[in-house]
């Protein structure tokens, strides 16, 4: 995709739409959810510690209790740390004696949890997974369709190569649910593109969402003289890392394809420093986070939750990612317009809301996390 249209660019811009369309059900929250607050809240986040879409989530949460106010969020407990799976159970089990009454969490693996998710459901705990989604049948869902993610930023990189080619693909956390969906999603398009060649092998490589290990690995795929040989990048997020990488070591750019990161966004609005970069930004929003409180709160006082059609999950919302390049002057344009709330990290994704699902002023999110 070479371009978007001015209308869906702004819609883009201020937030990613959910997925129009219900399975004809409606969700109701667990037998024991009460309709009146305030409720406390627990939120988990097993890894990515200092990755931009990690701790943006963490704020927007923070951000859409501070909207919600006292009178229906008593406060919110977050557990931040990097950490496997196993140490992620254990830290829903230290939510759930904490009495809460939601528990939000960023999923490390989408089966591991489900012994602690049974304990929080039978404790009347309602559970929401964002980001990814588990596989507790009484925990909702609720994160970016990731599968489309991938497809779109690979198909528009191997537009960009004429369907030819070899691509390097970096890819994010080993084992997590956004990662094997966005597996699906590229080998799905590199099924559609059978002259394309995948390096170092149709697996990928793996960065852990890590901008210090992004790092690293692409300076070592440089000094191998394996860039030498590549035509592009799909990138998962560390697009910003890599470009910086190959502009150090005085390497001419290849077209790559990475998510709505401001560094990446901002990069490719800057030919003066990147002469020659072409790229593309797939919109990844970290608002998932607040988001997810969001529908915690909705499942607690009672109200309709509607899962997606198509999301081939119960209990289950998809949000729609959207994508734009710097190939023309209007995907130019389109792309400055995202970069619209002073003050944010310049690892985090641009968009900061998500009509529906978000209550807070977007512009407050950058300072929602400063002294917490």
């Amino acid at each position: 995709m070479r371009q978007l249209g001015k209308a869906r660019a702004l819609a883009a811009l201020v937030a990613i739409a959910v997925v129009v369309g219900a399975c004809g059900s409606s969700a109701t929250p667990s037998a024991s959810a009460q309709s009146t607050g305030p409720f406390a809240i627990g939120y988990s986040n097993g890894g990515g510690v200092g990755n931009g879409f990690r701790e943006e989530q963490v704020c927007t949460a923070k951000a859409e209790v501070a909207a919600l106010g006292t009178s229906k969020i008593s406060g919110i407990t977050v557990i931040h740390r990097n950490t496997d799976a196993a140490g992620q159970l254990s830290d829903l089990r230290d939510l759930i004696a904490k009495n809460v009454k939601a528990i939000v969490f960023n999923p490390n693996d989408p089966d591991a949890l489900n012994p602690a998710l049974a304990e929080a459901h039978k404790a009347g705990i309602v559970t929401v997974s964002v980001d990814a989604y588990v596989t507790d049948p009484n925990t909702w869902n609720l994160y970016n369709n990731q599968v489309k993610y991938a497809y779109l930023g690979a198909s528009w990189l191997f537009k960009q190569l004429g369907g030819k080619g070899t691509v390097w693909y970096t890819r994010g956390l080993a084992g997590h649910p956004a990662d094997s969906d966005r597996d699906i999603g590229f080998k799905q398009a590199l099924k559609e593109n059978p002259g394309i060649t995948v390096v170092p092998d149709v697996n990928g490589v793996f960065t852990g969402w890590d901008p210090k290990t992004a790092t690293q690995i692409t300076n070592d795929f440089i000094s191998s003289g394996q860039y030498d040989k590549i035509q592009g990048i799909w990138a998962s997020g560390m697009g910003a890392q890599i470009v910086d990488a190959i502009k150090a070591a005085n390497k001419k750019f290849v077209p790559i394809a990475d998510a709505d990161i401001g560094a990446f966004v901002k990069q490719l609005l800057d030919p003066a420093d990147y002469p020659g970069l072409v790229g593309a930004a797939v919109t990844n929003t970290a608002s998932v986070g607040g988001a997810g409180v969001s529908m915690a709160y909705k499942l607690l006082t009672g109200q309709t939750v509607t899962p997606s059609t198509g999301a081939g999950r119960p209990n289950t919302v998809l949000l729609d990612p959207q994508i734009l390049d710097n190939t023309t002057d209007q995907g130019k344009a389109d792309l400055q317009k995202w970069i619209s709330v002073p003050g944010m990290d310049p690892l985090w994704p641009l968009s900061l809301s998500i009509p529906g699902w978000t209550d807070y002023n977007p512009a407050t999110v950058p300072s929602s996390c400063k002294g917490a």
